[in-house]
């Protein structure tokens, strides 16, 4: 049974490193336009990451013009994400970070983590 599983697994993609809640991220997407395909970049902050094998996902948020909130979540496994790069490490105490989505201004902000 467990070699069936694997056969239907997908690979891991080699171009996401390991991500944790706090951590400012810039994941660059493929996005097709009718015939042609070009790769967008989501900036933002990773709230939360789900852990679950083949349906692995993180949620990024990011705060776009006016101040209105946008959250992303993207599949760890998916071929469709070209690479994401994590600018910066915050130190949190928590694994979700639903509070993030009340505050505004200096209050959002995170605490760098440095080794």
């Amino acid at each position: 049974m467990s070699d069936i599983l694997k056969s239907i697994e997908s690979p891991v993609n080699p171009n996401i490193p390991e991500l944790h809640p706090g951590d400012i991220v810039s994941v660059h997407v493929k996005i097709t336009e009718g015939n042609r395909e070009r790769i967008q970049e989501f900036k933002g902050t990773v709230l939360l990451v789900h852990n679950n094998g083949n349906t692995s996902t993180f949620t990024v948020r990011r705060v776009a013009s006016n101040g209105i909130g946008v959250e992303r979540v993207f599949l760890t496994r998916s071929p469709r994400i070209d690479k994401v790069v994590v600018e910066r490490h915050s130190r949190i105490r928590q694994a979700r970070l639903y509070y993030l989505r009340d505050l505004r201004g200096k209050k959002a902000r995170l605490k760098e983590k440095f080794n």
